[in-house]
């Protein structure tokens, strides 16, 4: 016979990253094998009897030739069921079931069940944005998978149910084949304490399989609800001091430590952080839906995830569970997840110390790179960390109700379990105490609309600051700008901060972080300078924990 050679496209991911592949199939004389080459982990071989098992469904025989699939580049590791769809039209298509000038330029994702179904993958937006990127215009994806790549404009999107559905559209006819399962399959994947639910609906041939997006749609929606009412600042009552310091770190992007007794309200000061952050803009957006595309934690029916994620992993996490990692292709950590969003550590001191320490590069350059003997994949990592811990094993050191039971070793020891420049990266150190009776009494201070708007009125004050510079919030500002004439301080704040490091009551790093503050509370304060009242405020802010609530 004459060897047929046929390319159509698929995409493999490397983190976040996009890489068109071309799938090139060639049918040739020899001994009869399908071999499939160019770096395929085993989820990619075992591709090779998923579509076998699909095309016999739909009435196609299998070859009896020697069957190659080449997917280059070869340097790039590819794993996942996201190539059994363009696997499945190469072989269509050198069976001239399907002419290849009809799918040329069309790139394939989906996988394929054992009877031609096409089923949804993770990853589906990143995957669409590495599409656009390489110019490519049209992309083909299970009927499941068609919301989430309609969120990225620039890209016509089609979306089928089952095989016989996209070869009807592109021209070609299929015989009659076995009869269908029935129309939902449910996979739950427990990965993590995620329920990702995967509903598979079989067309009946046709074009009614076919679903076509080429606009943006929503693009305004929140992240997924579980229905319950939201939570709101309105319900912190008793914690002035420790309320005011999470619009501090909401306005200007800082980290905050809470340390108090069990019940004083850490948990919840925490989880209500985000319901003050502004929305997230267009490509933060983007960025972060496509990291719950990635972790499959996200819903597309709701659109772009516009709320700041909030993470709040278990004591008992390991190092890949917040940093990622991972069999294979390594996968986003918590912090990753948490990216433009809130980390909460609830029991900071419970957690491996190791764990801590790896947050300092994170926290600092606001990616994780992890590293494999075969890649390295780099994952944004930018995000507010909140921790809450106990004072002591027991919990009473800072309380006023109840004596400490833990001796003074115990106490640092506990403590310690916190690195020292783990804490020096930390703005806010913030004590909590139980509130008294009369403090209960008094009325809330902010709403989370109220405090959100006031918020969104300091950023406002941040961007006009730094509106020439690369940065947006007071707490990504490098040490040399804060030294600028665009900083905008007072000559008194600047001596005030040389006597606090003379005497060596601040890190030069610290230094840094209390002006940062210094700037986020004069915005908050509707000020465009900073002076030795902001100062004196950022000052009791970076050493609460140590010297008491004022």
């Amino acid at each position: 016979m004459k060897p047929i050679l046929v390319r159509t496209h698929a995409v493999a991911l490397t983190g976040i990253s996009a890489h068109v592949i071309a799938v090139e199939t060639h049918v040739g004389p020899g001994l009869v094998s399908f071999n499939l080459v160019g770096m395929p982990d085993a989820s990619v071989r075992e591709s090779r009897d998923r579509v076998r098992a699909a095309l016999q469904s739909c009435g196609i025989d299998w070859f009896e030739h020697r069957v190659t699939i080449n997917l280059s580049p070869a340097g790039i590791p590819k794993m996942g069921s996201a190539f059994d769809l363009a696997i499945a039209v190469g072989l269509l298509t050198a069976r001239r079931v399907l002419s290849a000038g009809s799918v040329d330029g069309t790139v394939f994702m989906a996988e394929l069940g054992l009877d031609g179904s096409l089923r949804p993958i993770r990853g589906i937006l990143p995957a669409v944005i590495g599409v656009r990127r390489e110019g490519l215009k049209r992309v083909v994806v299970a009927e499941e998978s068609l919301a989430e790549a309609q969120l990225l404009p620039g890209v016509e999107v089609l979306g089928f149910s089952h095989l016989r559905d996209l070869v009807t559209h592109f021209g070609g006819r299929l015989l009659e084949g076995l009869p269908q399962l029935p129309p939902v399959l449910r996979i739950n994947e427990g990965e993590a304490g995620h329920d990702l639910s995967f509903r598979g609906h079989i067309g009946s041939g046709g074009a009614s399989g076919l679903k076509v997006s080429t606009g943006l749609t929503g693009v305004t929606g929140p992240t997924g609800s579980t229905g319950s009412t939201p939570p709101d600042l309105v319900d912190v009552r008793g914690q002035a001091f420790a309320t005011e310091g999470l619009l501090v770190a909401a306005a200007g992007g800082h980290h905050m430590l809470m340390v108090g007794e069990p019940g004083a309200g850490k948990t919840m000061l925490a989880q209500r952080l985000p319901t003050i952050l502004p929305p997230l803009e267009d490509d933060e957006a983007i960025e972060v839906t496509a990291i719950h595309s990635i972790c499959g934690t996200f819903d597309p029916a709701n659109g772009l995830m516009r709320t700041p994620p909030i993470e709040s992993p278990h004591h008992s996490a390991t190092m890949a569970a917040i940093i990622g990692g991972g069999v294979g292709i390594p996968r986003p950590g918590a912090v990753s997840r948490a990216h433009a969003g809130v980390l909460v550590l609830d029991e900071a001191a419970e957690f491996a110390p190791t764990v801590l320490d790896a947050l300092r590069q994170p926290l600092e350059s606001g990616l994780v790179n992890i590293h494999r003997s075969r890649q390295t994949v780099q994952y944004p990592a930018r995000f507010q960390l909140v921790l809450a811990t106990n004072p002591c094993p027991c919990g009473h050191a800072l309380s006023r109700r109840k004596a400490c039971t833990c001796s003074s070793i115990q106490q640092r020891r506990y403590m310690n379990r916190l690195s020292g420049p783990l804490l020096d990266r930390v703005d806010l150190h913030v004590p909590m105490m139980t509130p008294s009776a009369a403090e209960l009494a008094e009325p809330a201070r902010y709403t989370s609309s109220a405090a959100l708007e006031i918020v969104t009125q300091a950023r406002k004050r941040a961007n006009k600051r730094w509106r020439k510079m690369p940065w947006s919030l007071n707490a990504q500002t490098p040490s040399r700008a804060l030294r600028s004439e665009e900083a905008g301080f007072e000559q008194s704040v600047h001596t005030g901060i040389e006597n606090a490091v003379a005497e060596g009551a601040l890190s030069l790093r610290g230094a840094d972080r209390v002006l940062r503050l210094a700037l986020t509370i004069a915005d908050l304060r509707g000020k465009d300078r900073a002076g030795l009242p902001e100062l004196t405020k950022a000052l009791q802010f970076r050493n609460g924990v140590r010297y008491g609530a004022p």
